[in-house]
């Protein structure tokens, strides 16, 4: 098919390569001109493990290019997908679907013959229906442009195989030759055997939300449970892991730390909570609050326990190790370790700054912070040592090799990756959140 792709920041990159890889021909659009000459030479601007090798490979072939014009897509392409972003609405909890409304008043305009359009994005229950009356509006009447809703389920460092081995596919119509058009788009995925959902715009829009408010709670869940065990004593990973060993709990998502963070999670959370409330339904996302409230307090306890080992933080050396959100990406956008290390900063302490791939990133955010460019560096002189994201670089430390380029014997495990025993047994003074400073027994992590 001959498929376009509104908007080429994390989600539609992915997308447009991915359906590229699936023997596509497709056209990515972006209103960006930068953004596009980067993608047009097969450049990547942001981190994501082999999509820039996947885009590279399809420019190369032909299948996969890259335009600012609409009146390039619209008489072109068979079907629309829209994966612009759904920001969070400044000084407010709901989604900004601005940008959405945008591209399908575009679409409308400058499509000439029979097409779908089909959202990606992630927006508030209710949204496919108003934007059904804005292409009523403004389509050729003479045309038949139909609208369906494809929600993503996309992990950061994890995007490429997600999109071309998901777990599911759900496709919200209202015509059923619209859920057709889709299963052939997805025909290559479809024959691994992949569910496929097929339902009503509502229930597509609340799925991928319900999903990361859901994601978010197991979280904030563990992140509670944390705090008893620091409280009462306790071994938060051996507690997870009595817990994950339940099937109907699982292990995912049940790794304590600093919490969760990202473009997604966050602002999904409380644009559910907005659209419950404008619903009238407030009482049924009340408790989305205290999971953000739990979220939020494991980052003022990482900052107590930076605190409670060096007494006084101005002045001191700190090393931060990680910016990231997560490991394999560069986003830092509600970056719990980012945070922390704002907020240690803020504090008075001389704050080094050192993340595999995020650093630029984060620099552009928070400037004044020291970015340093390797693990060695930033450690050298420090009087404390946090570990903020758990990248393999940083779960594989050892106390004996990263004794050997510092003289701190001080270190923080905010995302539960050390052994407390083997860096309590070469003389380190260690804390982690939810775990007491010298356990019985020492247990591996448990799998995110």
């Amino acid at each position: 098919m001959r498929i376009s792709v509104i908007g080429t920041g994390y989600l539609g990159a992915t997308h447009a390569a991915c359906l590229a890889e699936m023997g596509h021909e497709v056209i990515g659009l972006d209103v960006d001109p930068l953004k596009i000459e980067s993608l047009a030479v097969g450049e990547l601007p942001f981190y994501e493990p082999d999509l820039e090798e996947l885009i590279a490979r399809h420019v190369a072939s032909g299948r996969l290019r890259f335009t600012t014009s609409y009146e390039e897509v619209g008489p072109w392409a068979d079907v629309h997908f829209i994966a612009v972003g759904t920001p969070q609405r400044g000084g407010e909890g709901a989604a900004d679907t601005s940008f959405v409304e945008a591209a399908i008043s575009s679409l409308a305009r400058t499509i000439t013959r029979d097409a779908l359009i089909v959202g990606k994005s992630t927006v508030p229950v209710g949204t496919a229906r108003r934007l059904q009356d804005i292409l009523t509006r403004e389509q050729d009447p003479t045309l038949e442009i139909g609208l369906a809703w494809n929600p993503e389920f996309l992990r950061e460092g994890f995007a490429v195989k997600d999109t071309l081995a998901p777990d599911r596919i759900v496709l919200g119509v209202d015509a059923d030759h619209h859920a057709e058009t889709l299963t052939a788009v997805y025909a290559a995925t479809v024959e691994q055997d992949v569910p496929v959902l097929v339902t009503d715009f509502e229930t597509a829009e609340l799925i991928k939300q319900a999903a990361n408010a859901f994601l978010a709670t197991k979280v904030s869940f563990i992140n509670a449970l944390s705090e008893l065990t620091e409280a009462a004593g306790g071994d938060i990973r051996v507690l997870a892991e009595g817990l994950g060993l339940d099937p109907r709990i699982g292990r995912s998502f049940l790794r304590a730390g600093l919490g969760f963070g990202g473009g997604c999670l966050p602002k999904d959370v409380r644009a559910l909570q907005a659209r419950a409330s404008e619903l009238g339904q407030e009482r049924s996302m009340r408790f989305l609050s205290d999971v953000e409230d739990v979220n939020l307090r494991r980052r003022e306890r990482a900052v107590f326990l930076a605190t409670s080992m060096l007494g006084e933080l101005r002045s001191k050396r700190i090393a931060a190790l990680g910016a990231a959100f997560k490991p394999n990406s560069d986003d830092v956008r509600d970056s719990p370790a980012l945070d922390v290390a704002v907020r240690l900063f803020n504090a008075g302490a001389d704050v080094a700054v050192y993340d595999p791939k995020a650093n630029d990133n984060a620099a552009r955010r928070f400037p004044r912070l020291h970015y340093v460019e390797s693990l060695d560096e930033a450690v050298a002189e420090a009087d404390l040592i946090l570990v903020l994201t758990e990248w393999e670089e940083f779960a594989r430390l050892t106390p004996r090799a990263l004794g050997s380029v510092t003289t701190a014997r001080k270190i923080v495990d905010a995302r539960n990756v050390l052994s407390v025993r083997e860096w309590i047994a070469e003389g380190w003074d260690f804390a982690a959140l939810g775990r007491k400073y010298e356990p019985a027994f020492d247990f591996s992590p448990i799998g995110a």
